[in-house]
């Protein structure tokens, strides 16, 4: 009976963790069935029905490669480096709630759980790039931390006008104050500003110059191969996953699916004033078990929506330069966030609409 707790602490983050890791598995299918598509060709059609089998063939062939290390390399860090991005990327879904109360932790201090998880990965990609001993993934570790470093502070302040909104670092409170609207709406600017940041915090195109294939090989992980590859390789997917999950969270209303039946068109086949007067008590909703699918399905569809934007904007912007990502971070991005991080609890103040944990009264 002792070890009945630990037992199921294993079981909850099994629960959570095998299921990324299959998403993660698919999304690479996705964007390469996406993009081909995108670019009028072929992508992977052979392992597998369509194509579904060939991120496991994928896997399957890095998994029995053998292992070459550097000589020169300091091996502990060298090794270090990949499980620490790859452990901090999962520790994300910790707070994640796929519904009401269903989250493995629903901690107070959620959002700021997530953006410390989204920090500390950057300690693997240095010490990765720095313990290999090579010039190109040092020199990719050193552009990596500098652009994550940057756009973390497009996004900390991106968030912090959310919280604004809501009075609150939860994120289950975040979510069901987006019952009226979604804060993608008054939010829109901060909405994109935040995908800009986004996509440059998880070095994906056309911000992926930390791996740049025509200047520094492959970047931090020139040196890794085999497992050791796997590891970034997963780190870096499951980083774009719950970074679209957060997007979702924050600015399209989580798990909410409200909106959903006029989306999909279903109202003709409910009677909207029957579902409204009897919302909690003789929907067709509010059968728990699907009351709560649904909700795991609202969150899923917005979360693959973000994730296929992020392929459609890897698949049609060519790759800057770094001077001009950096430039473009701190001279552009920067100064418009700052005059929003002013704008709106102004606008708050003047309507007499901030939260009241935050009020000034």
């Amino acid at each position: 009976m002792l070890y009945t707790p630990t037992i199921v602490s294993i079981l909850e983050g099994l629960s959570v963790s095998v299921p990324v890791l299959l998403t993660v598995a698919y999304v690479t299918v996705a964007e390469r069935k996406t993009m081909a598509s995108m670019q009028r060709r072929l992508g992977p059609n052979i392992v597998g029905y369509y194509g579904l089998l060939q991120a496991f063939a994928d896997a399957l062939k890095l998994l029995l490669k053998e292992y070459v290390s550097p000589t020169q390399a300091n091996l502990t860090l060298f090794f270090l480096g990949p499980i620490i991005t790859l452990i901090f990327s999962l520790l994300g879904y910790l707070i994640v709630p796929y519904g009401p109360g269903l989250a493995l932790n629903d901690l107070n201090l959620g959002i700021l759980y997530m953006l410390a998880m989204s920090s500390l990965s950057t300690y693997g990609i240095l010490l990765a790039g720095w313990s290999a001993n090579s010039k190109y993934a040092f020199l990719g570790s050193l552009r990596s931390t500098a652009q994550l470093i940057s756009y973390e502070l497009i996004l900390s302040s991106a968030i912090l006008l959310v919280v604004m909104l809501t009075g609150s670092l939860n994120i289950t409170v975040n979510i069901e104050a987006q019952r009226a609207v979604w804060f993608i709406v008054p939010l829109f600017p901060v909405f994109i500003i935040f995908f800009i940041g986004s996509v440059a915090e998880t070095n994906r195109a056309p911000f992926d110059l930390a791996e740049a294939e025509s200047e520094l090989v492959s970047g931090f992980m020139t040196e890794h191969a085999a497992v050791i590859f796997v590891f970034f390789f997963l780190a870096e997917y499951a980083s774009i996953v719950l970074i679209c999950i957060l997007t979702s969270i924050l600015f399209l209303g989580g798990y909410l699916y409200d909106y959903f039946p006029s989306l999909f068109g279903l109202m003709q086949y409910i009677d909207i004033d029957y579902y409204i007067e009897n919302y909690n008590t003789e929907s067709i909703f509010s059968d728990p078990t699907v009351e709560g699918l649904l909700y795991s399905l609202s969150l899923g569809i917005k979360s693959c929506t973000m994730i296929f934007i992020f392929i459609w904007v890897r698949a049609s912007f060519p790759r800057i330069r770094f001077d001009q990502l950096m430039s473009f971070c701190w001279t552009v991005l920067l100064p418009i966030v700052i005059a929003f991080v002013i704008l709106v609890p102004c606008i708050l103040y003047s309507f007499e609409i901030l939260p009241s944990n935050i009020s000034l009264f």
